[in-house]
């Protein structure tokens, strides 16, 4: 029977001018730090919701999954200014926290991690987050390529531009930001992406071609991935949920999936097996 610490706590940013509350999820008895892997997650505030904590314990009783330090951290109220592209603001002047947003993560948080838990260096560290938390996740590994290997994207905002789509001249391939940024970037071999999308995320198709927009951005954010080197077998997971929304529920279902993707150890196929 395998326990799982819970702790929450409030660390005070400089960076932010603010209070962070931020929840931690560890599996007790791991003989090696070594061994443990560090997952952050923004929007941390969803995680009760999502039913995180029992998901973990289920998983590490069943032995689905390796140890994982999972960090929550809460969204602040300026959540739209702390998310987003840290280089590149976007047509309304949102993400213009998003670079000390960033600090916060490399020079308070990471550092208090491993102090506060006694873990010098982690087997590797992944982060995720759910719609402009994804954006905000994905673009700090991105412009941080050294410091992570893993990231889970659900629903993101790959929306986020730099002109209103209602200007004559914008373009998808000229001003969506993330889509510039992987575009005129480099490949790092390291990096893998699990991306989730409901077909219920919104609405909202703005070319008309029978696709909503949060399912065509993300794809299109695959194809610039491929573009630049990366192999969709090896590098990256695609997750499509038919009957999903843009919403806490659905975040949970596709929870267990980036799990496995990520920290697995084929102990649920290998029980399979021996059941049929």
């Amino acid at each position: 029977m395998i326990l799982l610490l819970k702790e929450e706590l409030e660390l005070q940013s400089e960076f932010l001018n603010r209070d962070v509350k931020v929840d931690f999820y560890l599996p007790a008895n791991v003989h090696q730090t070594s061994d443990i892997s560090l997952l952050l997650i923004n929007d941390g505030q969803d995680l009760k919701k999502l039913g995180l904590e029992k998901m973990l314990e289920e998983m590490y009783n069943k032995q689905l999954i390796s140890p994982l330090l999972c960090v929550g951290i809460h969204a602040g109220k300026a959540r739209k200014s702390e998310y987003g592209t840290a280089k590149i603001l976007d047509y309304k002047g949102r993400g213009d926290k998003a670079a000390a947003y960033t600090k916060f993560i490399f020079e308070e948080l990471l550092p208090f991690i491993r102090t506060n838990y006694l873990i010098p260096e982690f087997k590797e560290k992944a982060f995720a987050g759910f719609s402009l938390g994804g954006l905000s996740a994905i673009d700090i590994c991105w412009n941080h390529p050294e410091a992570f290997s893993k990231i889970g994207i659900f629903s993101g905002s790959f929306w986020w531009r730099t002109k209103d789509q209602n200007d004559k001249d914008y373009v998808d391939d000229l001003h969506r930001i993330m889509h510039q940024q992987i575009r005129n970037g480099n490949y790092y071999p390291w990096l893998k992406f699990f991306f989730e999308c409901g077909a219920g995320d919104e609405e909202d198709d703005r070319n008309n071609n029978g696709i909503i927009d949060s399912i065509d951005d993300t794809l299109d954010l695959i194809k610039e991935l491929v573009e630049i080197g990366y192999d969709e077998d090896k590098h990256i997971r695609y997750l499509q949920i038919d009957d999903g929304k843009h919403d806490v529920e659905t975040w949970a279902r596709a929870m267990p999936e980036f799990l496995k993707w990520g920290w697995g150890n084929g102990r649920e196929s290998a029980v399979q097996s021996n059941e049929q």
